[in-house]
């Protein structure tokens, strides 16, 4: 299933990207610009993966793993333009950024069982809203066909220096090959997306590339 833009009012701004690219940032800013819902695609995986954790599975045990999402509730929401997401009614806030969660989610994303469900609850928010929606593989695999795509990219020693002033110390050559390498939907630059370096950009500066890209893709403001 993808996205039929004849079938929904609605429409989706894929914005993928590496970890620490500023595309969570980027895309948050542009559903407060644009009116629209944003959408944290990783937000859900870490959830799975700290219910994984909780549960003491160990995160490269795909059986168990794929057992306990079919006996888990997984609510997904908005709270005003953010999206939202609780297991068995609980959000679990900010342990999904926990160095736990942090290092096992690479594993628990690579799962092709995961990646279904989630993909599934991610395109039902087109339902309700038209939605910015970041991650990893939105323009590729969750919203091939939407003609909104925009990839951010930033050198690595940039990242790597964001992700420390997060008080996160894993490593993000790792982290890129995990991403990249996996045979389930990896890390790439959908087709028909811009590339959008975001290394040395300023917040604004950011925001307004990413209207210009979008407004040359056809989006009407």
């Amino acid at each position: 299933m993808t996205q039929d833009p004849s079938s929904t009012p609605h429409f989706a701004i894929a914005i993928d990207g590496p970890a620490a690219s500023g595309k969570s940032t980027l895309a948050r800013l542009l559903a407060s610009r644009l009116g629209l819902i944003m959408v944290n695609s990783g937000a859900m995986y870490r959830a799975i993966t700290w219910k994984i954790l909780r549960e003491n599975i160990d995160s490269h045990d795909a059986p168990a793993v794929i057992e306990l999402l079919g006996r888990i509730e997984i609510r997904c929401g908005h709270d005003g333009i953010l999206s939202t997401i609780t297991i068995d009614g609980i959000d679990p806030g900010d342990e999904l950024r926990g160095p736990d969660v942090n290092a096992n989610v690479s594993a628990i994303s690579a799962i092709p069982q995961v990646r279904n469900k989630l993909i599934d609850l991610q395109r039902g928010y087109l339902e309700h809203s038209s939605i910015v929606m970041e991650g990893r593989d939105i323009g590729s695999v969750v919203f091939p066909d939407t003609p909104f795509k925009i990839y951010v990219d930033a050198d690595e020693e940039v990242r790597a220096a964001r992700r420390g002033d997060e008080g996160l110390v894993d490593s993000i050559a790792k982290r890129d090959a995990a991403d990249s390498k996996r045979a389930t939907a990896p890390l790439i630059v959908a087709e028909g997306a811009t590339v959008l370096d975001n290394s040395h950009l300023g917040i604004e500066e950011g925001v307004q590339a990413a209207i210009e890209i979008l407004t040359r893709q056809g989006l009407k403001l």
